[in-house]
């Protein structure tokens, strides 16, 4: 756990920096209630292990792994405002500690420190601005078109969750100068354990406490969210062994990339292994 802990902390220490440079001082202060009040840095974590990886030095890996950290934490404001959440990470949200207003202006600052890290990339922006648009794309289907059946959620959670997966994975193979299709087939490998990630996070939504799980539970019923719980007539034990498909499905992909045994890969499987039986 040393070896991921080390990388994770490069993540921590580079998106503190990143921070301290934001300006005014009001609008710092929110992004770093936002940005720093915890969270499981899954996301920059795959950055950087996909692209030591692939044979890159995974600080090369920071800027991008720190953006799209942002852009994560960017769409997690909006989603409380949305849900009415007062809680995220076990600490007050963005909107119920500095209003409506200032939230959304954190997460168009938050928008925009993350998208001057992808600038000097080009395949950087445009796999983020994709992965934005699908993002975007899946909030609106879960607002005004709400999935009925398992094919529709499926499509959801791939735009909602996935697509950010996708892009995490994908610009560590960039940030490795990997060929398109290594960067295409990582991609897949982290979309499908984004899809795995949100199936489980429906699961215990439905299941776990908020104690446990440090955000209210019990939301997507309440709020007639589509979960996988609340869209299909699957059981809870049901719905995880779907998880576990995707994890299954995620690992395939893993095993087609061209690159040596390394605790980089083995941690992208223990990954793909562990967001179908975490707990929070």
């Amino acid at each position: 756990m040393e070896y991921l802990h080390r990388r994770r902390d490069r993540v921590e220490e580079r998106l503190e920096a990143v921070l301290d440079d934001v300006e005014p001082s009001a609008l710092a202060d929110q992004v770093r209630h936002v940005a720093l009040s915890g969270g499981k840095r899954v996301r920059p974590t795959v950055t950087v292990l996909v692209c030591e990886a692939l044979g890159g030095d995974p600080d090369d890996a920071l800027d991008f792994a720190v953006g799209i950290e942002l852009v994560h934490n960017a769409s997690l404001v909006i989603d409380d405002i949305i849900d009415e959440s007062e809680l995220r990470r076990g600490t007050p949200s963005a909107w119920s500690a500095f209003g409506h207003g200032p939230a959304i202006v954190a997460s168009d600052g938050l928008l925009g420190e993350a998208f001057a890290l992808f600038s000097a990339d080009e395949r950087a922006m445009q796999t983020v601005s994709e992965a934005m648009v699908e993002l975007g794309e899946g909030e609106a289907t879960e607002l005004i078109a709400q999935p009925s059946n398992e094919a529709e959620y499926m499509e959801l959670a791939r735009r909602k969750t996935g697509a950010l997966f996708r892009a995490a994975a994908e610009l560590g193979a960039i940030a490795a100068d990997a060929d398109a299709y290594t960067v295409e087939t990582i991609g897949r490998y982290a979309e499908r354990v984004g899809v795995a990630f949100q199936m489980r996070d429906d699961v215990l939504d439905a299941t776990a406490d908020a104690e446990t799980l440090g955000k209210p539970a019990g939301h997507d019923a309440a709020m007639d969210r589509p979960s996988i719980v609340e869209v299909t007539d699957l059981t809870a034990d049901e719905a995880d062994q779907r998880a576990r498909e995707e994890s299954e499905t995620a690992l395939e992909a893993l095993a087609t990339i061209d690159a040596p045994e390394s605790q980089s890969m083995d941690y992208l499987r223990d990954l793909a292994e562990f967001v179908v039986v975490r707990e929070r």
